[in-house]
């Protein structure tokens, strides 16, 4: 299937690792060149040039920290300076740190909303303009089968990707009529270095071993196993694709059926 993203310019944040390289990657395979983020130079750099070897691609990296407003702005200029537009927009962030309520902090909650929500609004901000005016564009937050389904412990996350949710939801109302969809897209268990190191952390908790931790949580996903980052890739891929002109204003989940809801 010809998804129609040759030649398109596609920005995603915090790229360098996870979910974000995977989504980058599997765009630049379908010909996109790249606009790509996160807050390591180094290890941001070594993924651009990974990328371009692998696909030849056009890629600008850059160190940056999006919960910061201004470095997203830079982030989106340099972008439009290297390549004239920002086509794709895929927003992402680290998730906020794991803890119950009592135990978070006020600064911790508005360092959580600047990453998770604030990130999202301000990359938005900055491409709607030009995809206005060329009548185009596709928006896809990444966030979080919690949305749907609240996890144990991640109050921050729950709360956070929640109301990114509801920006989304209301921002594609606003912007449909220009050709622009929003999406989000729910990553599940996915073997990632984040849900890694969230499984060393609870199993050491609860005194068992990582791995013993992990296979248990496969027991609650129909499929029995964790997912791969490059299957979550390929929805994106898709979502943000010509081939999807008509999906705007939903959530998708990749989760390997963990969501028992039926809507």
């Amino acid at each position: 299937m010809d998804l129609g993203l040759t030649g398109k310019v596609a920005l995603v944040a915090a790229a360098s690792r996870g979910l974000g390289r995977a989504v980058a990657e599997e765009l630049a395979t379908e010909g996109a060149s790249l606009v790509l983020c996160s807050r390591n130079a180094e290890t941001i750099n070594k993924t651009a040039n990974e990328i371009t070897q692998a696909t030849g691609v056009d890629v600008l990296a850059l160190p940056v920290d999006v919960s910061k407003a201004d470095d997203v702005a830079r982030l989106v200029q340099s972008g439009i300076d290297r390549f004239g537009r920002i086509d794709i927009l895929v927003t992402n962030a680290g998730g906020p740190p794991a803890g119950q309520f009592e135990n978070l902090s006020q600064e911790q909650w508005e360092a959580a909303t600047r990453l998770t929500l604030y990130s999202a609004i301000e990359l938005a901000r900055h491409v709607l303009p030009g995809m206005k005016e060329r009548g185009w564009g596709r928006i896809l937050n990444i966030t979080s089968i919690a949305v749907k389904q609240p996890v144990e412990n991640l109050m921050l996350s729950n709360s956070l990707r929640a109301a990114v949710t509801g920006f989304a939801r209301t921002l594609a109302n606003e912007v449909a009529t220009f050709g622009i969809t929003v999406n989000n897209i729910m990553p599940g268990y996915t073997r990632t270095e984040r849900v890694e190191k969230l499984a060393r952390m609870i199993a050491e908790k609860e005194g068992i071993t990582a791995a013993e931790f992990v296979a248990c949580g496969e027991k609650g996903i129909p499929m029995r196993r964790l997912g791969e980052p490059r299957e979550f890739a390929a929805l994106a891929a898709f979502l943000v694709s010509e081939r999807a002109s008509y999906i705007t204003g939903s959530s998708v989940p990749v989760d390997g059926g963990w969501i028992r809801a039926l809507m």
